[in-house]
Parts: structure tokens; C-alpha cells; sequence
């Protein structure tokens, strides 16, 4: 793209500048392109405009994209499980303990650091050599997750998530068992009035809507394993709307309201049993479709083997 020259047709003129690079470019967003814009990167006829400038038929659209800026974020050197991995995206199976991007109180030691040490290859996102974290998962959830390594990737993911086309489905263990072998919850999600890193399913004005849908795969007593899929991917929201219906993620050290049931058990739980094990989207590249499954982790598989252990005794 850097270089390139687009001769403005009949049919675009009158388009502002910044609408019409952006379709013209769609691999890049229209911030990132904007930008460029501003900095004089994108021209008019040898002219530096604004993004507004309505665009004229013949005029010539000079693009130069300079290299990508070195990110803030330092490569690390921390294992990962890589399910899939091309020259645009890799899909990994995420451990639990384990941020996925730097925040206060986790500047480093994330998914982002490692991703940057274990791919050489990526091209960076908006013009910064960075990972691009198209959706996220808890800091203990485990599972499935995809990782854009350029700006055509992250922008083409991105839009299937915010269109919900991306199919997620989830493994839960969950206190108690469901009345219904199935069921969607329908219960709009807002923050917690007291607490601002917790959530709430409750439908006030700032709620937003969320759905999710179960089915049980196994019963064991004082628990269940739920098969969990999601259409909509509201912070907490699995965790939240378990609750919601009285079956709380086991584990869970914010959600779960049923902890002297897990005392009674010849384990302890250091983190929720909530597992992303499968994950189907369009490749952003060949655009076809394209699925993947991640493994337990040893400590949900050994639990769920000792709940089966403790059925079969019983």
C-alpha cells in the first residue's frame, strides 16, 4: 500500500477524503487511516488535506504508509500453547492466571508480551508493532483464543465480532444442577452500583443487552458441566448470568455465592472452571471458514475427574 497511487472515478466524487481512503484501504481502519491523513502520509494531487476535503473526480490519492513505531509493550518470553499459526493470525490456548493485555497493575507478563516474542513476523496494528487482541478472555478463564498479526486481520476480526458471527462456545462447571437440560438467558448486564469490577444482570437504562445459552453435558450431585455459548461478549457475562439463574461458575472468587459446597470436596479450586474450548470464524485472509478446539486444562480436567470419581463411589 505504501506508494500507491488511486485516481478518484466519477462515481466517488464529492465523497470526503477520509471515507473514500477508507473504502479504498479497508484493510486499515479509518482512525489509523485518518491519521495518516493529519500527518500529511495520504495526499491530494501532491497536497496535504483534511479528512474532510470532498474529494474531485481526477484527483490523484497518494498513499505512504512510513514502518510501524516500536511498541511500548516488550517482547517476553512466556510459554504458550499455539493451536494455529499463519502469516496473519494465531490461535492459542490460554492458560489460566494469565492477563491478556497490560494494565494497571499488569504492565507486563501478559498474552500481549509473549505474543509479541513468540511472532517475529507481525505487522503491527495502527501503525505500532502490537498484537492485535481482538477479544478477551478473564484473567483465570482458560481456552480458545485468536490474535490478528496485521492491520487487514485485526480490522476483518474485529468486524465479525461486533457483528456476532463469531461462534463461541464455552465449558462450565457450575454449582448445582439446572431444572432445564437447555435454556437461553435473556438478562440485559450493566456494572455493579457499588463495586466497579463487578457486574450485575439487571435491566436499568445503562444495561445492555446479553444472551446466553446452556445445555447440560453431565451431571455430577452438587454440580453440573454446561456447554456455554454466547452471541453477545459483555464483560463477565457467562459468570453473571450463571448466577442469575442460581448455578454459579464453581471456583469463581467474585460470582460464586455457594464456596462451602467446594470445602465439602476433596480439592481445592484456585480459579473458576470456565473454559473456552471452541471457537469458528471466517479467516481474514482466504475467507473461508475455519474452526478450533482447545484442551482442559489439567486442573478443570482433574476436578471433573474427581466429581466423576466421587459419582461412581457414591
Amino acid at each position: 500500500m505504501s506508494g500507491q497511487i488511486i485516481t478518484v472515478l466519477p462515481k466517488n466524487a464529492g465523497t470526503r477524503l477520509d471515507t473514500f481512503i477508507t473504502s479504498a484501504a479497508s484493510q486499515h481502519s479509518r482512525s489509523f487511516l485518518s491519521n495518516l491523513i493529519k500527518s500529511g502520509n495520504i495526499k491530494v494531487s501532491g497536497q496535504i488535506k483534511k479528512p474532510s476535503y470532498k474529494v474531485l473526480q481526477n484527483d490523484t490519492i497518494s498513499i505512504n504508509i512510513p514502518p510501524p513505531t516500536k511498541s511500548v509493550l516488550e517482547p517476553q518470553p512466556i510459554e504458550i500453547k499455539i493451536i494455529f499459526e499463519d502469516k496473519d493470525i494465531i490461535v492459542i490456548n490460554k492458560q489460566p492466571n494469565f492477563v491478556v493485555h497490560p494494565a494497571c497493575g499488569n504492565p507486563s507478563n501478559t498474552l500481549a508480551n509473549a505474543i509479541l516474542y513468540h511472532c517475529p513476523d507481525i505487522e503491527g496494528i495502527g501503525g505500532e508493532l502490537r498484537p492485535g487482541i481482538v477479544h478477551r478472555l478473564d484473567k483465570d478463564t482458560t481456552g480458545i483464543m485468536v490474535i490478528a498479526k496485521n492491520d487487514n486481520a485485526h480490522n476483518r476480526l474485529a468486524l465479525q465480532f461486533k457483528n456476532r458471527t463469531v461462534k463461541k462456545q464455552y465449558l462450565a462447571i457450575v454449582h448445582g444442577e439446572p431444572i432445564m437440560p437447555s435454556g437461553k438467558i435473556n438478562i440485559p448486564i450493566t456494572r455493579h452500583p457499588a463495586n466497579r469490577k463487578k457486574f450485575i444482570a439487571s435491566d436499568t437504562k445503562r444495561s445492555k443487552s446479553a444472551e446466553t445459552a446452556y445445555k447440560v453435558k453431565e451431571k455430577y450431585g452438587d454440580f453440573s458441566l454446561l456447554q456455554v455459548q454466547i452471541k453477545t461478549g459483555r464483560t463477565h457475562q457467562i459468570r453473571v448470568h450463571l448466577l442469575a439463574i442460581k448455578h454459579p461458575v464453581a471456583g469463581d472468587a467474585i460470582y460464586n455465592t455457594r464456596k462451602s459446597k467446594e470445602k465439602e470436596q476433596p480439592f481445592e479450586l484456585t480459579r473458576q472452571m470456565l473454559h473456552s474450548y471452541s471457537l469458528g470464524f471466517i479467516h481474514p485472509k482466504t475467507e473461508k471458514y475455519i474452526s478450533f478446539e482447545a484442551d482442559l486444562y489439567s486442573d478443570m480436567q482433574n476436578f471433573l475427574d474427581k466429581l466423576m470419581e466421587k459419582r461412581l463411589s457414591i
